[in-house]
């Protein structure tokens, strides 16, 4: 049977769901790509939106959400691409969520553990720290390594190839401030950033949006803007923890 969300299967009936339906509470800026992301890959993951339910219209959906419908079909693709939904063509079509798509174990949530997040509070403080003195030091041999990552990340590589360019692109910052001790950090932080995100799908349209974010921070660092630099840079964090909620597995 489908299910239109907003509803659980409970036999042969459907039942509103307090809880499905917050899932359409509108996103708030900045990063609402990965919170649309994170917050329709965490409830199919708890079965709140079951297997094979279809979601709304577009129109609508991006209405309820609160976002651009570019936006939303961008979430939905990477969605798609990460096994969550399926998109079907023709008078029948529509999007759906996959017959098995990714389910959450017994017990998890749509929290991070406090593991997970003590990883990603660190990595907040030392890569905006990070940003604040790289814009004060970097130098051009500096900035040409970080457009480097920046631009092997934009040749669409394999995803081994894509996460090496992009563990680069961070300990490069750190680089940038010519702190020895700031770079061993880093590069501390990004291993374990990295047992994260080996537990998660890698779709394209996360990966090239988030490149995106790299690229802007590298024209931040050189025009020196610090505050804009910092900002970014929080966001992009940002950004990854909500796709964190919405793809990782159990």
């Amino acid at each position: 049977m489908l299910c239109t969300f907003g509803c659980v299967e409970r036999g042969a009936a459907t039942v509103d769901s307090p809880a499905a339906e917050a899932v359409f509470d509108p996103v708030q800026p900045p990063s609402t790509f990965e919170q649309t992301v994170g917050r329709l890959g965490t409830a199919i993951r708890l079965g709140l939106l079951p297997a094979n339910s279809q979601l709304p219209p577009e129109r609508e959906l991006a209405a309820r959400l609160r976002i651009s419908r570019s936006t939303l079909r961008q979430a939905l693709t990477a969605l798609v691409q990460s096994g969550h939904l399926v998109a079907l063509r023709g008078r029948t079509g529509g999007t759906f969520v996959a017959d098995a798509p990714p389910l959450a174990e017994s017990g998890v949530g749509d929290a991070l553990d406090d593991a997970t997040r003590s990883v990603l509070d660190l990595r907040v403080a030392i890569e905006a720290g990070a940003t604040v003195l790289a814009v004060e030091r970097a130098d051009e041999d500096d900035l040409a390594r970080l457009e480097e990552c920046a631009n092997r990340m934009a040749e669409r590589p394999p995803w081994e190839e894509y996460r090496r360019a992009d563990v680069r692109f961070h300990i490069g910052v750190a680089e940038a401030t010519h702190s020895a001790r700031l770079v061993t950090e880093m590069t501390e932080v990004q291993g374990e950033m990295s047992e994260l995100i080996s537990r998660i799908g890698h779709p394209d349209e996360v990966l090239m949006r988030s490149n995106d974010q790299h690229r802007r921070l590298v024209e931040l660092i050189r025009r020196r803007d610090a505050g804009r630099a910092v900002r970014l840079m929080r966001e992009h964090i940002e950004g990854t923890e909500h796709i964190l909620i919405g793809l990782l597995r159990g």
